[in-house]
């Protein structure tokens, strides 16, 4: 019976440490991505903050504060689940901790029961008139194991005791230190709804200030819309008469949106698929301001705009980087637009928009990291925005999963 409350204690001690382990992986995670968040946050204030408000336009300054505000909302959300999972393990702590203390009560009442047992038959004398007073051979060799067992259990018990009381003072310890982060994380979310909340003021302000002159901001945002749909029908039509050309010169007529692919260029596909999530940034230093896919104006919620790159907000002439090795396809130039460089990668294609100098031609073969450009700096907007697009084939893809962590 005593052997069985050993085993389920030593069953209760590999549970409660494996359930330990599974929430500080997830506290590990939770914690990486608040970092992420406060990076994020840090960058934003420093690219797209530190010019005058006068030098921006009150659509510009709306969509900046827009942005920090969902990335302040991601960092409160986060922090509060880490505080959350906090709790818990506290109280799964302070629960474990009642639990050990029990136990080791039982584990000290049982073993002083077991000294003075001892000690009342310690003399060497007993044992052997214990052994000698068997009736048989069989009777005395039992008797003998039993001593053993007995002795070998006296020292189980003595190092269950002390692995229980180290237990108990680290779990004590890592109590003290999980409360502590949890009154950190909770001043922390304290400042942030603080910041959050007079970002949104700030916000509700500006808003104020161009109702007014909605009309002639709807009117500026259908423009800029109808300008990326053209631009859009360009990279596409380009992107097609690529693969078409190539798979001409392959030997192939098919011109379905599909690369028929060399040896080399399945080679050079493969190598850009296995890297996606660890592609590098095309800036330096950047946020990704605008997300893609489809999203409503923020002065007019009646239109909404599909948008097939990300947008990268930037320092002021950054240069632009290839992210992987490739060929320059394309070098376009719209009219009354920017250049943008297409760049080809087997079957995929890197498109790079809004530039204000090209260090490249069409032709040229590039290697990863290498500058091609630099972004193109709005004096009318106080913005360097970079846009980036993915390609497989003729099919445009999120370019942000592909792009490594900063």
């Amino acid at each position: 019976m005593k052997k069985l409350t050993y085993i389920v204690f030593l069953l209760g001690f590999i549970f409660s440490t494996t359930t330990v382990f599974a929430q500080s992986n997830k506290q590990k995670e939770l914690e990486a991505q608040r970092q992420q968040k406060l990076k994020e946050i840090k960058l934003i204030n420093a690219l797209l903050y530190t010019k005058k408000k006068e030098q921006k336009s009150a659509i510009t300054l709306i969509e900046d504060i827009n942005y920090k505000v969902s990335v302040r909302k991601n960092l409160i959300r986060i922090t509060n689940e880490q505080a959350n999972l906090l709790t818990r393990e506290i109280n799964s702590n302070q629960n474990e901790i009642s639990s050990l203390k029990t136990q080791l009560k039982e584990l000290k009442d049982d073993y002083a029961a077991m000294v003075v047992k001892s000690y009342k038959s310690k003399s060497e004398q007993s044992k052997v008139m214990f052994l000698l007073s068997s009736s048989n051979f069989q009777q005395a060799y039992k008797r003998l194991q039993y001593i053993k067992q007995y002795s070998n259990y006296q020292k189980e018990q003595g190092v269950a005791i002390k692995a229980k009381t180290k237990e108990l003072e680290t779990l004590n310890v890592e109590l003290n230190k999980q409360k502590k982060d949890k009154e950190k994380l909770i001043e922390e979310n304290r400042i942030a709804k603080r910041e959050l909340e007079g970002e949104l003021k700030q916000r509700e302000v500006l808003m104020a200030s161009i109702k007014s002159e909605m009309g002639k901001f709807t009117a500026q945002i259908k423009k800029k819309k109808q300008e990326t749909a053209r631009l859009d029908k360009e990279i596409n039509r380009i992107i097609r008469e690529t693969i078409a050309a190539a798979n001409k010169k392959s030997g192939s007529t098919s011109s379905k949106g599909k690369f028929v692919e060399t040896p080399e260029a399945k080679k050079l596909s493969a190598n850009f698929e296995s890297n996606r999530g660890k592609l590098g940034w095309p800036v330096s230093r950047g946020v990704i301001k605008g997300k893609f896919g489809k999203r409503r104006s923020l002065t007019d919620n009646s239109i909404t705009q599909n948008y097939k790159s990300i947008y990268i907000a930037t320092d002021a002439n950054s240069d632009v980087k290839a992210v992987f090795n490739g060929v320059v396809s394309k070098i376009h130039v719209m009219k009354r637009g920017n250049p943008t460089i297409l760049v080809r990668h087997g079957k995929y294609f890197s498109v790079y928009m809004n530039l204000s100098e090209v260090n490249v031609k069409t032709g040229d073969k590039i290697t990863t990291g290498q500058v091609i450009g630099k972004v193109f700096s709005n004096k009318s907007s106080g913005e360097s925005l970079l846009g980036f697009r993915i390609y497989k084939n003729d099919l445009v893809l999120n370019p942000e999963p592909w792009l490594a962590k900063y």
